[in-house]
């Protein structure tokens, strides 16, 4: 598997950041399991970059601009040849079914026959300018908000939203003039004036004569979803005719991450500008006091928890793992968290270490929270129901950057699941940005994965996979104390 190229300079970095999320998404759809997928989006990534720095190399200094699609449609353009490459090399069972049916099928040969045969969307996209053709593919199938386009393209923000129905106007005129280039039959070429008329009116009625032939035509369909502005299905007929197999499963996925993105905001991690010492100051200020205060609680619970004057006089003396009212207790021979931390706006200071029972009980930890200063109302621990651990978990830091990473979660289930939640914990601060083939919530320190609709059967000695992007700063360790369902997982 080769590796991927090195980022030329910081812009092309942050690109490459960019776009590699868009190129795992797709190649996670087109595999069968996030090992294979980060290995089709790494070899991918590679092929899609070779060709991008040739074009520019090929033009620079001639002053004509290189004729190829924007930057993340062409990568996922690559992600498509490299599973067609698969398949040839006996790898198509790394590949999700569906797709190799498609890739041996004369729709995939659309994209690689002669021109005038290739869908009209995606002939369309090529004949823009690049920077209107990124501006196209960014607002309607990445799905960024204006504002965040006007930043990533240098342009005007009062003044984008203009643009971006100036290039939909363009790409319409690209798309009629491929429709009309596009060998057809008699019966088409009749429908070709009624279908521009009709496509350009907002009133939405379609003659029943030209539905039904629409119906019955996959060009002229591809034709008219290219050629209609209005109605919200410009997005699908973009994603399905420049990407192909999955196109719109991928196009679902950006939407959920841009909701995603403008509920959460832009992670500090990822904020613009230099750092601001007195903030920085006053944040390990706060931090220390915030240490003292909780290890000078825990000492206390501590304290508490020692046997008193009562058990010299012949009282009987509690067992282990309670207090003298036989309420049970944390396991007293746990070590004290070195050290806490709390996460911006929460309430309460989260462990970032935290104590695990002895194996020999057999007793859970699948939940941890922060301890108090006094025993009074604590929890019952929950009861393990067997003593061999029922899941094992395998995290996996796939790529890492400044100030991000991107990690997989495979667990693996002896019991046959309906549903499934897998929690666990960071001990630096990390915060999930982005996960696919799961929901996911985050409380400090920790995450909480639930299962989408596609995935929440596994069958007994299965496996459940997901993957995420997360933001870091000063470390990166492993997340820890894994949980399926609230039973502890081992580590594979």
């Amino acid at each position: 598997m080769p590796d991927l190229p090195t980022p030329q300079d910081a812009a092309e970095a942050a690109l490459f950041s960019e776009c590699w999320d868009a190129v795992l998404s797709y190649a996670d759809l087109c595999t069968a399991g996030s090992t294979a997928a980060t290995e089709l989006a790494t070899e991918a990534f590679s092929l899609g970059m070779r060709e991008v720095r040739d074009a520019e190399t090929a033009v620079r200094g001639v002053g004509r601009r290189p004729v190829r699609l924007p930057r993340i449609p062409l990568l996922l353009t690559a992600v498509r040849v490299t599973a067609a490459d698969w398949e040839r090399r006996s790898l198509g069972h790394r590949l999700d079914p569906d797709l190799r049916l498609w890739l041996n099928s004369d729709k995939a040969f659309r994209y690689t026959g002669p021109p005038l045969q290739r869908p009209i969307a995606l002939r369309g996209l090529r004949d823009l300018q690049a920077a209107d053709a990124e501006l196209l593919w960014l607002a309607e199938v990445e799905a960024l908000p204006l504002p965040a386009l006007a930043r990533r393209l240098g342009l005007d923000p009062a003044t984008v939203d203009d643009e971006l129905a100036q290039v939909r106007g363009l790409f319409r005129d690209r798309s009629h003039r491929n429709h009309l280039d596009t060998p057809m039959d008699a019966q088409c070429r009749s429908y070709a004036r009624l279908l521009d008329a009709v496509t350009r009116s907002t009133s939405g009625e379609t003659p029943g004569d030209l539905s039904r032939h629409l119906a019955r035509c996959q060009h002229c369909a591809e034709a008219a979803s290219c050629l209609r502005l209005h109605g919200g299905g410009l997005p699908a007929a973009l994603a399905g005719g420049v990407i192909g197999w999955g196109g719109l499963a991928y196009l679902e996925r950006r939407r959920r991450a841009a909701e995603v993105r403008l509920g959460a905001g832009r992670p500090a991690a990822l904020e613009s500008g230099p750092p601001n010492p007195g903030a920085q100051k006053a944040k390990v200020v706060r931090n220390g006091l915030l240490v003292a205060a909780v290890l000078v609680s825990l000492l206390a619970l501590a304290v508490s928890m020692m046997p008193g004057d009562d058990m010299e006089n012949g009282a009987a003396k509690p067992g282990p793992g309670t207090t003298a009212e036989g309420l049970p207790v944390a396991d007293p021979s746990s070590s004290i968290p070195a050290a806490t931390s709390r996460a911006p706006g929460s309430a309460k200071p989260s462990r970032t270490n935290s104590a695990k029972p002895s194996e020999s009980t057999g007793a859970k930890n699948s939940d941890p929270e922060p301890q108090g200063t006094s025993s009074a109302g604590v929890e019952e621990p929950e009861p393990s129901e067997s003593a061999t651990p029922s899941c094992q978990v395998e995290y996996t830091l796939v790529n890492q950057w400044p100030d991000g990473f991107q990690a997989a979660v495979t667990v693996t289930t002896t019991e046959a699941l309906d549903d499934w939640r897998v929690t666990w914990s960071f001990k630096d601060g990390q915060k999930v940005t982005q996960m696919w083939d799961a929901g996911f919530t985050q409380s400090g320190a920790k995450v909480t994965a639930t299962a989408a609709d596609y995935n929440r059967s596994v069958p007994a000695d299965g496996s459940l996979s997901f993957g995420f992007l997360a933001s870091w700063q000063g470390k990166n360790a492993p997340a820890y104390d894994f949980t399926l369902n609230g039973q502890e997982c081992v580590k594979s």
